[in-house]
Formats: structure tokens, C-alpha cells, sequence
């Protein structure tokens, strides 16, 4: 297992595991940043806070329930459905492509793609807020069209890491799709 440390498009460091199983057979996993304590508890305080003055001005306790109510409630659905811990990619030659998202209260999201509808995999370039950025994606191929593409799945959506790790991701991507074709 190899690791490297990179940047994400936001600036943020993130860290890419690389696991080679066999010529075939490889594993990415891009670690995303951990939940920071200080910004959680600068949002909880800034909630609290303005829910104390409402309370000093109304003299209605139900102010200061509510707010701890959201708060958790937020938290809770910010853990299970928003934050992303990591992200891997294994690709398989004989069997396929499988995506798999890690949330930060455990869940995970996997979704797997044959090989057999994977046309290629590229690196793409989209203008978002006034930057030019990078994403790496699987081209699926039409089946009714054999030149045609019929889907594009982007990869690594939550952690978005910059050219130099797409790259690299990108590379032992397309080795293992050239053993396939030949």
C-alpha cells in the first residue's frame, strides 16, 4: 500500500491510498479531512448564542429547546447524508468498476458499473466559480450507439482532488482498461 499527500481544489490537504492486488486489480481511496472541532463548535456557539438573545428578549424558554433541537437534528443529518470521509475507486479488468462513498457516521454508498458498459475513462475539465477544474470520470457506453457515449459518472465528487492526483488515478486506470482490450 502506497500513500501520497495532495491538495483538493478547495486548497484542503487530502491523502491518496493506492493498493495493487494484482496487474489487474487495483485500489484507490481518497481520505478526506476530518470533521474540525473548532468550526463544529463555532457553529454550535454562533446557533446557541443568538437563540440566548431571542430568549432574553421573548422570556420564552421554547427558544433555547428549539436551538438545541436544530442543532442536533443538523448535526445528525450533516454526519449521515453530507459529510464524506473517503472515497475509493476499485477497478477490476474482468469484472468491472466499483465507487464506493464513505459517510462520517458510518453509512456507505457503493455503486458498481460492468466492464462490459465502460467505454473509458477520462479526465474532464469544467468552469466552476470563475476557476477551471478537474474531475476524473467513467464514460459509459451506449448500446444502441457502439461509438456513442450514453453516460458520464464523475468520480471522487466529495473530495474533488486537483490534476496531479487525477493523474495518477488516471494512468493505472487506463492500464488496466489497455489489458482489456488487447
Amino acid at each position: 500500500m502506497e500513500e501520497g499527500v495532495y491538495r483538493a481544489v478547495s486548497g484542503g490537504r487530502i491523502a491518496l491510498q493506492r493498493r495493487q492486488y494484482s496487474a489487474s486489480c487495483r485500489e484507490f481511496s481518497v481520505r478526506c479531512p476530518r470533521l474540525q472541532l473548532r468550526s463544529l463548535s463555532a457553529a454550535t456557539c454562533s446557533v446557541w448564542l443568538a437563540a440566548y438573545g431571542l430568549f432574553v428578549l421573548s422570556q420564552n424558554s421554547m427558544v433555547l429547546s428549539a436551538a438545541i433541537f436544530i442543532t442536533l437534528i443538523g448535526l445528525i443529518v450533516y454526519l449521515h447524508f453530507v459529510k464524506i470521509d473517503h472515497e475509493s475507486l476499485l477497478v477490476i479488468g474482468s469484472l468491472g468498476i466499483q465507487m464506493t462513498s464513505s459517510y462520517a457516521s458510518g453509512k456507505e454508498n457503493t455503486t458498481f458499473i460492468e466492464m462490459s458498459q465502460v467505454k473509458d475513462v477520462v479526465i474532464n475539465e469544467a468552469i466552476y466559480m470563475q476557476k477551471v477544474i478537474y474531475y476524473l470520470c467513467i464514460l459509459l457506453q451506449d448500446p444502441r450507439e457502439p461509438h456513442g457515449v450514453s453516460e458520464v459518472v464523475p468520480l471522487f465528487q466529495s473530495s474533488k482532488p486537483r490534476l496531479d492526483c487525477l493523474v495518477e488515478v488516471y494512468r493505472s486506470c487506463q492500464e488496466i482498461l489497455e489489458q482489456r482490450k488487447t
